[in-house]
């Protein structure tokens, strides 16, 4: 037993001596090759951008559940950024922050108010007026175009006037606004919750953002005050421009139409000043409306020149008034506003197509600022073109 033991012993040394088995360098390349080749760069990528496309999955599915506490939260952003100039002036003037915050607020609660009475004096109170103009407007049109030399099919002109006409029924338009007690109390309730914190928005905006940098430091900290200040910037230049380009159009268009001798004038305006917050699609739905009803009063020539005044306004907005009220505010593609409002249609309606491109624009505004006042991020700059 002893020597089968030492033996067991020197064994035991033996193999404890002999160094374990390396990997073989070429086994540890081809492992690693699999993946800085081609294919396994795109399998990388394909990795990380699943990723991505997870978080935003999750970001717009919570955001679409939460719509109560999301829509009223940034309607109060967009709307702090708007009228926070009043509070800084009132500030320098002496008046204490509280003070300043409930002028400021009283003043937009008045402002709103008055842009109400407009919407529910001239447009709800008139709108079986104007849809049957309209409606009456499609029908001629829809005569005038059988009669055009290239062809047009029966069933496509019966879909696009199914498409109008549920569009402009008052009764599609009531359940859209107001569907049940439900919606009314959820109304009411959103209403309520904006004001509250559009209230503190307004007293409490830059301590808030300050409490949300206080994890970073040094150049995150800096990067993190610049894009707040571009984000409050670009909202309020966006919501105050957009409000004097609309006003500026409602009173042209509305002289246009009243030159002419268009009925429903009040209404018609006051559609103008309020599609002109939603880009590109809210003046076409403006001018066709009034066009339609222009068709029916006055007749085909006058319809025509109220489509005329439509499309030179809106030209003298976009090249001149727009470029000087809004200066560099919004600075997007077509394309890149046309996606915003598709995506802000489906994810909040109506609301969401007038919010998509003001937080759009915030968010190119903050890329341009990421790593400095004048250097956007290293994705977004120019590159350098190399001397010939």
């Amino acid at each position: 037993m002893a020597v089968f033991a030492r033996r067991s012993a020197q064994s035991v040394r033996s193999s404890a001596a002999v160094p374990p088995p390396e990997a073989s360098p070429g086994s540890v390349h081809s492992a690693a090759s699999l993946w800085a080749d081609g294919f396994g760069r795109v399998g990388t990528r394909s990795l990380q951008v699943l990723a991505v496309l997870a978080v935003v999955a999750v970001c717009v599915l919570a955001v679409t559940q939460l719509t109560l506490i999301v829509i009223p939260v940034l309607i109060a952003l967009v709307l702090a950024a708007a009228i926070s100039p009043l509070v800084s002036f009132l500030r320098r003037k002496g008046l204490p922050r509280l003070v300043a915050t409930w002028i400021a607020l009283a003043t937009l609660v008045v402002l709103l108010s008055g842009v109400l009475w407009l919407v529910v004096g001239a447009v709800v109170n008139q709108w079986g007026d104007l849809r049957d103009q309209a409606l009456d407007g499609f029908d001629e049109l829809q005569g005038s175009i059988q009669g055009l030399p290239f062809e047009i099919t029966a069933e496509q002109i019966q879909s696009v006037q199914e498409s109008v006409a549920g569009l402009l029924r008052s009764d599609a338009v009531g359940s859209g606004a107001i569907a049940g007690v439900s919606q009314t109390v959820d109304f009411v309730a959103g209403f309520f919750i904006m004001i509250v914190v559009l209230f503190f928005f307004l007293k409490d905006g830059p301590q808030l953002w300050e409490f949300l940098l206080r994890p970073y430091e040094g150049r995150r900290y800096e990067r993190g005050k610049r894009i707040g200040n571009a984000t409050v910037r670009t909202l309020g230049g966006y919501i105050r421009g957009t409000a004097i380009v609309a006003a500026v159009d409602a009173v042209a268009i509305g002289i246009g139409l009243a030159i002419v001798g268009v009925p429903l004038l009040l209404p018609l305006s006051v559609l103008v000043f309020l599609l002109a917050f939603i880009p590109l699609v809210g003046a076409t739905v403006a001018g066709i409306l009034a066009a339609l009803v222009a068709l029916v009063a006055v007749g085909p020539v006058e319809a025509l020149v109220v489509v005329a005044i439509v499309v030179v306004v809106n030209q003298l907005e976009g090249d001149f008034l727009q470029p000087v009220v809004m200066g560099r505010t919004l600075r997007l593609h077509p394309l890149v506003i046309l996606i915003a409002l598709t995506a802000g249609t489906v994810l909040a309606g109506l609301t969401g197509a007038v919010l998509a491109v003001p937080i759009a624009a915030s968010i190119w505004r903050a890329v341009q600022v990421w790593d400095g006042p004048d250097l956007p991020a290293r994705f977004a700059r120019k590159k350098r073109q190399e001397a010939v």
